[in-house]
């Protein structure tokens, strides 16, 4: 079986850190790499969840809080004001 080599960038933290990660479970980088390649190629799919972080604005804890804004407007208790645009910097 021929071999290549494969380059990938990493910030200098995140390397270190995997490093001793790759130590501490008897590994090392490359070992690593080369155990995700085969799980990609096996499962025909990246062998882990990747998932885009969800808009905060749509959180639970917020849409309750501008229910009950807007419950609170419609009761009288506050006023309702226009668009406040910050300045472009």
């Amino acid at each position: 079986m021929a071999l290549t080599t494969l380059t990938a960038r990493v910030d200098q933290n995140d390397k270190a850190a995997f490093d001793a990660f790759c130590s501490d479970v008897g590994l090392n980088a490359s070992t690593a790499v080369n155990l995700f390649v085969k799980a990609v190629i096996r499962e025909k799919r990246i062998p882990f969840e990747i998932a885009q972080t969800a808009d905060p604005f749509f959180s639970e804890d917020n849409l309750a809080y501008v229910k009950k804004s807007v419950r609170e407007l419609r009761e009288g208790k506050g006023s309702a004001h226009g668009l406040i645009e910050a300045a472009d910097e």
